[in-house]
């Protein structure tokens, strides 16, 4: 099936529920998410565009215990926090997936099929142990350094290098908790994926979708498939998470990062209930026979799980679902030249910046500085210098321009020809921003360069022409605008430019606010 006739799986992977999220969770692939779907809506495609939260890491065990409430209080809180967040920064999912019974169950579907075709191994491992306590630490229990570049890495894969550390494979670990308890390392029965066993899918599903993956992501799948895949841990010895309901693991839970692809089936269908439509199963969308393209939008650190353990997963199933067509990656974004740190206090909540400017103005600068394929910075007078020099000031002054020839001319709501020179032009410009949107050379960071460059165009131009080129400069105006709403979403709005593009030989005055009486 053609693309442009595909339903479109637009995935923002679900955040951690260990509190609100930043403005290095906005940065990354929320914001990226959002565009991307966006743009596939004003091009008419189908689009279901979800996430929820990922409640089970230990992450949240680990935070709540540092807050002193239990993990099931802090992750309640979180879900509304983020879930508000995301609404105000203007994310438009279709749907924000609860964590509940319903998602239990379809976690438990998942992999109760699996487990029932013999698709799970059991294996004797060693795990790190909190003598102390008696406490195996995995995930963001624990922590050492990465056995392949030797940076500090939590449990289970390195942020830097994006390299798996299963079990007992992180140098000098200690637990995240006390790190002055004596960490040693207890045998432990769970079960296991054999990833080796996916070798050639895995290999062939890389090679189809280079095109579609950021360099960083190409290197690391070379790198991973090059030496032999490890095991991929089912269930584990820990305390909080979804209860293994096998027999030869009692008492133990699955393990979080299993639950990465369930959770996303849950949250399309969640979302696709919540856009009107009626769900007989979970999983209904993402079955092979429904041909659905789905896009990932994530972070480096989890490529490793999305990009091959959980698309292992979904290969065991034996061809009942889809493959995700598109890994589109970005690396850390940090604060004022450090990286963002809820426990050290080093952060920035998008609800208290929401508080200070325009969303508009905070999506525009994200996507400007966006992390596409190396560290990137935010910084408060950056945000300020560069939205006031490059997008408020010459928008206000076009608009002012333009407002008072239009006022001049008294032409308001009169239809008023445009040269053709000038339509080859706008279509020339939407042309550059499909190009930022597409998913083969998708970036944000394109995309806000160019709304710079066409508004210093346009700003220069009205500056010396206004009068004899209104009706063209309204027309390129509204192309530029146009080709910005998946970004500016309040101004295009204000504008009436927020639809799809419409060609024609005719431009009729519309509304050109300042930029402030544009904000929400």
């Amino acid at each position: 099936m053609a693309d442009h006739l595909r339903r479109a799986i637009v995935i923002d992977t679900p955040p951690t529920s260990n509190g609100d999220l930043h403005v290095g969770h906005l940065a990354g692939p929320f914001l990226a998410a959002d565009v991307h779907a966006r743009y596939l809506r004003s091009i008419g495609r189908d689009v279901v565009f979800s996430s929820g939260t990922d409640d089970s890491q230990t992450y949240v065990l680990a935070s709540a215990r540092r807050k002193g409430i239990s993990p099931r209080e802090l992750s309640g809180e979180s879900w509304h926090a983020i879930r508000q967040t995301l609404a105000d920064m203007g994310i438009s999912l279709d749907g924000f997936a609860p964590y509940d019974d319903r998602y239990r169950a379809s976690v438990l579907d998942f992999v109760n099929a699996l487990y029932a075709a013999g698709k799970f191994e059991p294996r004797t491992v060693q795990l790190p142990y909190n003598e102390r306590t008696g406490e195996y630490l995995v995930e963001g229990l624990v922590c050492g350094y990465c056995p392949v570049c030797l940076v500090r890495s939590r449990g289970g894969l390195c942020e830097s290098c994006g390299h798996p550390n299963n079990f007992d494979e992180l140098v000098e670990p200690r637990s995240t908790m006390d790190p002055d308890d004596p960490v040693t390392h207890r045998a432990a029965d769970i079960l296991v994926l054999p990833m080796e066993r996916y070798r050639d899918q895995l290999t062939e599903f890389y090679l189809a979708r280079e095109s579609r993956m950021r360099p960083h992501t190409v290197q690391l799948f070379r790198e991973v498939l090059a030496r032999p895949l490890p095991d991929f841990p089912i269930t584990y010895p820990v305390s909080w998470g979804i209860p293994a309901p096998f027999e030869e693991t009692p008492g133990q839970v699955i393990n979080a990062w299993v639950e990465g692809m369930p959770a996303v089936m849950y949250c399309t269908a969640f979302a696709a209930e919540q856009l009107g439509e009626g769900v007989t199963s979970d999983d209904e969308h993402w079955l092979a026979e429904g041909d659905a393209e789905v896009i990932y939008f994530i972070g480096f650190d989890n490529v490793y799980f999305w990009g091959l353990t959980h698309v292992a997963l979904l290969m065991a199933h034996e061809g009942r679902y889809v493959l995700p067509d598109a890994i589109i990656s970005n690396e850390f974004y940090e604060l004022e030249n450090a990286k963002f740190s809820t426990s050290l206090g080093h952060v920035l909540h998008t609800r208290d910046l929401l508080a200070e400017l325009p969303r508009d103005l905070i999506r525009f600068y994200l996507a400007l500085s966006a992390p596409e394929h190396q560290t990137t910075n935010f910084g408060r007078d950056a945000l300020a210098k560069i939205t006031g020099e490059r997008l408020v000031e010459p928008w206000n002054r076009l608009s002012g321009l333009l407002g008072k020839a239009v006022a001049d001319a008294g032409v308001d709501g009169v239809a008023l020809p445009v040269s053709d020179s000038v339509r080859q032009r706008a279509q020339a410009v939407l042309d550059r921003f499909r190009v930022c949107y597409e998913l083969d050379t998708y970036s944000l960071t394109r995309a806000a360069t160019l709304i710079v460059d066409q508004l210093s165009r346009l700003a220069a131009t009205a500056g010396v022409a206004v009068d004899a080129r209104l009706a063209d400069l309204l027309f390129e105006v509204r192309a530029l605008l146009t080709g910005a709403a998946p970004i500016l979403i309040d101004l295009a709005e204000t504008c009436g430019c927020a639809g799809p593009w419409a060609d024609a030989a005719t431009v009729t005055p519309f509304a050109l606010p300042t930029f402030e009486k544009a904000a929400r």
